[in-house]
Parts: C-alpha cells; structure tokens; sequence
C-alpha cells in the first residue's frame, strides 16, 4: 500500500493538531515528522525526502490569515514542484484554500477532519505526480458534463470554482449561506450540496422565508400545540422538526425582521425548539442551509441583520455569480433551454439559433439570471414558425428591464419618488402580490405595507 511505504511531514502551529496526526497516522505510514514552525521548512525538505506535506493555512506570525499558508505552499513547490500538499484549513478559510489549489495544492483538508476521509485524501495524493495531479483537476471539472444531477450548469472559471466548492463542502456539516441575485439557482445550489452530503437520505426541507408573516413564521419553522392561538385546531410540526437528523434550507433570510433573527439565533445556538403553546423543549440536529439576494454584510453594518446570526449562517459561503459575469455560460445555457423547450413543446430537433441571435445573448446583461434566459428562451421557441432563431425572435423582459432601468432613467433625483417608482414597478410585475412584492424588495410586508400607505399607493 503506497500509504505504508509514505514519509510525511506535517506543519501546524497548533500542538493538538500534530499530536493528533501523529497519533493517527504513525501506524499507517513509513515516517510522520511534526513541526510547529514554518520558517524550517526550507532545511527539512533540504536534508530529508518526503513524499507528502500537510500544511497549516495560518500560522501565529508576521504574514496574514491564510496568505501565509500560500506563500510557504509556493516555497514548497519551488523546491520540488512535483511534491503533493494537503492543505490544513477551518471552514472559514475555505476560499483562501480554494485558492491554494489554483497554487499547486493537491487538496485541502477542513478541521474537524473525518479520520477515514483524511485517509482517502492522502492515498490519493500520494497517488499522484505533479502531471497527473493536473490532469485530474481538469477532468475533475470536465466530468460535470456542463450539468450536474441538480441542474446547475456551466463551464465558466465562476462555476467551477462553485462546483469544486460544493464537493469539498457537502459532505461536512458546516452551516452554509449561499449569496447571489435572484434568478441565479441558489435553491439549486442547495439540493446539490445536500444531495452529496452524509445527511442525504434524511430530510430536506425548504422553507421560502420571504413568504412568512410574522405571526406564521414561528408556527411554521418550530410548531404549535392545539390552542396556542385563535386558528391552531390541532398539533403541528414545525419545520425544524420535520428537518431532524437532515437538512433544512431557509431561503430569502435576509428578509427576516430583527424580532424573528433573536428568535432562529436562539435556536441555532441551543439546538432546540419550543412550540408554541407548549413549554417543553424539542432536541434538534439539522445541517443549515441559508440563501439571499439581500446586501446581508450592509445590512448588519446598519443593524438591520444580527452579525451574531450571520456567524451562525456562514460558517462557509457560496458565491453565486450573475449570469452577466458567467461568459460562455450564456450560450451553453441557451442550447439547453432550446432542447428542453423543443421537446416539451413538440418543435424540430433541428431548431438553432443564428449568428445575430447567440451575439445579441451575449450582449445582453440578464438582470434577471438564469431565470429569465429560461423563460427568454421558452417563449422564442413557443412563437418559433421556423428552424432559426433570429436576433429579432428574442424579446426580452420587458419586466426586467423596467425594474432596473427606470431608477437610472427617470430624470427625478427624488429619493422619495425613486422609491415610489420601484414599489409600484414591482407589485405591477408580481401581479399585486404584495408578499412576492416585499420578497423582490428585499423587505418584509410589514415594511411594505408602511411604505404603500407612506406614499398613498
């Protein structure tokens, strides 16, 4: 076994963690060597051979966090490129250790580790040679297939590093909040983890926060007893409950009120609920999953949003790129479209679109993401009488495109009648649904309401 015949050598300035490794790993390699101090680095791969590094990613010294880890990483691979690291990293430099692979790295690995996870890392590494190390990174993103089991697709240097983050991610059980604009796929993103997560044979449950007032939101998320109040007929479970011993997905939590933040904080740091109606306390295990569009960082630099919730929420985050920003995404997510929508819509196989119409795609900045491509392209091929889409085939949403223009076109600088505009731009798009209206804003009904009454709309 090529672990046994393995010299490693391990650097963390945390005294636990080399013994831990050491205990670990003493009787499954040839030689473990421990070090606390990076700067011996140099003379240790000088005066010994070494088939393996593990390498901390922050070190108690003049560098800075995670930056460090990357520049002994390039010291390394200056001394013998070739030589695999495992990088050694807590969940909230998962994007510094992202980075490191990009570096040369051959994998990293997250405190708390799983013992027999680590293993497999290892063997793995130690498998390899720098050539091949690379070729496996490449087909290890060629074999999304431009599409995973989920759904989300792209090919984008955006979307690989997304993809490469969910692997890593999904099988711990660190919280995660997933960021993006509306329309790019964060409940997507969220399936995706929790179907390669240990937990994905236990629940998953979704709950559309932005859709809950404020006298539902605690009935729905931990339950009432029968009588609590006026309508409660009978027991109900709430959705942490139902989530036990699996995931829960809350998507749209930036629109959550200070009162209803105190109220999750509360039982994320406990891990129990309490109905309503009831005094007894229910013991919950659930893997969390949060998504927004809403500017959460801003938000709590206002004290609009509890920092200690979002310490909770992101213990990693996922970045979802616009479809603006995802380049050739645009294209290879069209192509999709039109064979999903010809088929459904019993259209020819040969439907293409032309040169003119993959440039006016491309052109375009989608305000509305992968979303509206959708519904741009099933409306096309629903009017299609030929076999070419034409650039003059392609409308887009008029929708979109008056919500985010008119604040840049209208020739008013009146904060007070921009934001009269954007409110009655939004309830006219969502058809007077004043709950998907608030959702869009990124502001609760209450808040919405105050704002209709505020400008007698």
């Amino acid at each position: 076994m090529i672990l046994k015949k393995s010299s490693i050598l391990v650097i963390d300035d945390d005294e636990n963690i080399l013994i831990a490794l050491k205990m670990l790993l003493k009787a499954e390699v040839a030689s473990i060597i421990t070090e606390k101090n990076p700067e011996v680095i140099p003379s240790l791969l000088s005066k010994q051979k070494f088939d393996l590094v593990m390498l901390d990613m922050n070190f108690k010294s003049a560098l800075n966090s995670g930056n460090e880890g990357l520049y002994w990483l390039r010291k390394i691979k200056e001394h013998n490129k070739h030589l695999p690291v495992i990088m050694i990293t807590a969940y909230g430099d998962i994007d510094v250790a992202v980075k490191s692979l990009k570096e040369g790295a051959s994998d990293f690995v997250l405190k708390p580790w799983r013992n027999e996870k680590l293993i497999e890392s290892l063997i793995h590494a130690l498998s390899l040679n720098g050539n091949k190390e690379k070729d496996i990174k490449e087909n290890h993103f060629k074999n999304h297939d431009n599409i995973n089991k989920s759904g989300i697709i792209g090919e984008s240097d955006a979307m690989k590093e997304v993809f490469f983050k969910i692997d890593k991610i999904a099988p711990t059980d660190a919280n995660i909040l997933i960021l993006g604009e509306n329309g790019t796929g964060k409940d997507l993103v969220a399936k995706e983890i929790f179907q390669k997560s240990l937990r994905k044979n236990k629940p998953f449950v979704s709950v559309d926060l932005g859709a809950l007032t404020e006298t539902l939101f605690e009935s729905e998320l931990f339950g009432h007893k029968k009588g609590a109040f006026t309508d409660a007929r009978e027991d109900r479970t709430g959705r942490f409950e139902e989530a036990n011993n699996g995931t829960i997905f809350l998507d749209e939590i930036g629109n959550i009120s200070l009162l209803q933040q105190t109220k999750l904080l509360s039982v994320l740091q406990n891990r129990q609920i309490t109905k309503l109606g009831s005094n007894a306390t229910i013991g919950i295990d659930v893997r969390l999953i949060s998504a927004t569009n809403a500017p959460i960082y801003a938000m709590a630099n206002e004290n609009k949003f509890r920092k200690d919730l979002i310490y909770r929420l992101n213990t990693i985050e996922i970045y979802l790129p616009p479809l603006r920003e995802r380049g050739e995404d645009i294209i290879i997510l069209a192509n999709h479209f039109l064979q999903l929508y010809s088929k459904k819509y019993l259209k020819s196989t040969k439907i293409s679109f032309s040169d003119e119409a993959l440039k006016k795609l491309k052109k375009y900045s989608f305000p509305g993401n992968v979303r509206e491509l959708q519904h741009t392209i099933e409306r096309t091929i629903i009017m299609l009488e030929g076999e070419i889409i034409e650039s003059n085939d392609l409308n887009f949403s008029s929708i979109e495109n008056n919500v985010t223009q008119s604040v840049f076109t209208t020739t008013s600088k009146n904060l007070n009648e921009l934001e009269k505009s954007t409110i009655q731009l939004v309830i006219e798009k969502n058809n007077g649904n004043i709950t998907k209206a608030a959702k869009e804003l990124g502001i609760t009904r209450t808040a919405l309401y105050r704002r209709l009454g505020k400008y007698d709309i």
